[in-house]
């Protein structure tokens, strides 16, 4: 059964409220029966465990090839410098085009088949490179790799909106995300013990790290058709009343009606307007540009951490089991932030320092690298402190302040793909021939993290002027000709609606 048609099966709770005049209410007092904290429990339960599976398993492996690479990957396949950094690089053109179509797809389909379904994908892609034999073969398969990772992270960033509300997406999104540094952590441990099966089968260690992790990706994924849910519509776990609280949060989150107004549905229309709507709306670019200054140091730590650490005189066991600890902490401040933010309410001040955090650590790596090659290591705590909890809580910010879920998927996707195609700058910028200080690599990510501290500024200036007009022309009794229905179909731009700094 079609998403959209569930809504006409029977007259709920929620139609016949629809029916009557409207006046500002909350979840709470139109579902008294409800227990809202033992419900997004319930909810939390059965939605985020699987995701951050899915999530753990496709970061480790788009970011494993750094492991493999100390294992041996470039000398046993003949590669050199650039042909190493371009087999990273096309990885992120794929990847990047394929988002915005692959959350299109999305919302047409059940995300119960959408999602597993591109995963056994790139797990037959992961296992098949773990047989390649030359340069070409690995970069063959790093193209395919992209083509069938891209639709998970924007899909799940946006499948979680379709669950929960603005002040409750973040941490969410970081428990989901957590699992990209959890994955970092076991990248190093799993390559330190694939490591070890080197001539089993008359194969490279590396090779292993490919084919199990390949084969392990395919199991989850079958797994995963079973567990996925769709949407609070069609939730065996839910109750019909809890389907119906959960839909009707969710159909008037944004709000505000604190100068009187009624309550306005969300737009769940899929009319092309709305794809155009999100590719015209100027926030969604700032945004992006916020996005390029955590991505590009992401993509930096995950596919050369090993190889810094390496070069800081470690042999490659060490060097995997080094990066470990910085991943486990990058999670645990990920999680705790989200927890803050969500709590009360507020994205940028969190960013702000998750920024200043990975600036230090840059310029720590920057200029004291050639006297204390430790204080790189030491630096890349303050990094992974900085980074990991900053790149939900960017998806979270804006998915909080673009309104219409179908404009929020493609916006969603215009800003994870754009903004992925930085993953082929931090391909390039850590060189073999700048080793062991990659003065290079450290100050493009300085100046990709000064770019992200400027958006975050543009951003709270835009946001906070738009809200004053906002304000003011509810105060000046100028929109109080528009209708329920208009309303809606003005999405983030209605009076009504409030952007979140």
């Amino acid at each position: 059964m079609e998403k959209e048609d569930i809504h006409h099966v029977e007259k709920t709770s929620i139609d016949v409220y629809e029916e009557k005049v409207r006046k500002p209410t909350t979840a709470e007092e139109m579902f008294p029966n409800i227990d809202k904290k033992k419900l997004l429990k319930k909810m939390d339960m059965n939605i985020i465990p699987i995701l951050s599976l899915l999530y753990l398993l496709s970061f480790l492996d788009r970011g494993n090839v750094g492991n493999a690479n100390i294992e041996g990957l470039s000398v046993d396949l003949g590669l050199t410098g650039p042909q190493y950094n371009m087999c990273l690089t096309v990885f992120f053109f794929t990847y990047s085009a394929f988002e915005v179509p692959s959350n299109m797809i999305l919302k047409k389909l059940r995300p119960s088949i959408w999602l597993p379904l591109i995963m056994v994908a790139w797990g037959i892609v992961m296992t098949l490179m773990g047989l390649v034999k030359n340069y070409h073969g690995l970069l063959i398969c790093r193209i395919f790799l992209g083509v069938t990772e891209a639709g998970l992270y924007p899909g799940v960033g946006y499948y979680l909106t379709l669950w929960y509300c603005r002040s409750e997406i973040q941490f969410r999104q970081a428990m989901f995300f957590s699992a990209a540094s959890i994955a970092g952590a076991f990248s190093g441990l799993l390559a330190f013990g694939i490591g070890k099966m080197k001539g089993v089968a008359g194969l490279h260690g590396w090779q292993w790290i490919f084919i199990l992790e390949g084969i392990a990706t395919v199991v989850v994924a079958f797994i995963a058709f079973f567990f996925v849910h769709d949407f609070p519509e069609t939730a065996r776990f839910l109750t019909e009343e809890e389907r119906e609280f959960v839909v009707w949060r969710l159909k008037y989150d944004g709000n505000d009606n604190s100068a009187g107004g009624e309550l306005v549905a969300q737009n769940d229309s899929r009319d092309w307007k709305y794809v155009w709507a999100a590719f015209t709306d100027i926030q969604v670019y700032v945004h992006l540009l916020l996005y390029f200054g955590v991505v590009v140091p992401l993509y930096g730590i995950s596919l050369f951490l090993p190889t810094i650490v390496n070069n800081l005189g470690y042999t490659s066991s060490t060097a995997q089991l080094m990066t470990i600890p910085i991943y486990v902490i990058a999670a645990i401040a990920s999680v705790t932030q989200a927890w803050f933010s969500d709590r009360y309410g507020k994205r940028s001040p969190f960013i702000l320092v998750n920024l200043l955090f990975m600036l230090f650590g840059y310029l720590l790596a920057f200029n004291l690298s050639h006297k204390k090659p430790t204080a790189v290591y030491v630096g890349c705590y303050f990094i992974a402190l900085g980074l990991y909890p900053a790149l939900p809580a960017i998806v979270s910010w804006m998915s909080n302040n673009v309104a219409g879920t179908y404009k929020r998927a493609v916006a969603m996707a215009i800003q994870i793909g754009i903004g992925n195609l930085s993953g082929a700058i931090a391909s390039n910028i850590y060189r073999a021939e700048d080793k062991p200080e990659f003065k290079l690599g450290h100050g493009m990510e300085i100046m990709f993290v000064c770019i992200g501290i400027v958006s975050l500024i543009v951003l709270n200036f835009g946001y906070h002027v738009v809200n004053k007009r906002k304000q003011a022309k509810i105060e000046s009794g100028e929109c109080e000709h528009l209708t329920s229905a208009e309303l809606s179909e003005m999405g983030d731009r209605s009076p009504y609606f409030r952007y979140r700094h």
